[in-house]
């Protein structure tokens, strides 16, 4: 009885006719975008290992540009939430 079984997916290998390979790989492979940027792609290691190249790659090779812009818009987001929520926002003001 077929209730059990679970059927299995069709696999087609596909060639394209007039495609000549000249060691470039299938047009059709699906890749990562930002594959050939990153150093922990493709690697096998442990969990360990793979933490330390991650945390390692986010220490040495991060933007200070895009790191300003997002504390620049996590700020805004908070004050437009204060706001709405009505707190009192004269505590970040200077006192006289």
């Amino acid at each position: 009885m077929g209730i059990f079984k679970t059927r299995k997916n069709k696999k087609f290998s596909y060639t394209p006719r007039y495609w000549d390979d000249k060691g470039e790989g299938s047009p059709y492979q699906i890749g990562h975008k930002f594959d050939e940027y990153r150093s922990t792609i493709g690697k096998t290691g442990n969990l360990k290992d793979r933490f330390k190249n991650a945390w390692n790659e986010l220490r040495h090779e991060s933007d200070r540009k895009i790191n300003r812009r997002v504390l620049v818009i996590f700020m805004i987001l908070l004050f437009v939430f204060l706001f709405l929520i009505d707190f009192d926002l004269s505590i970040f003001t200077a006192r006289r």
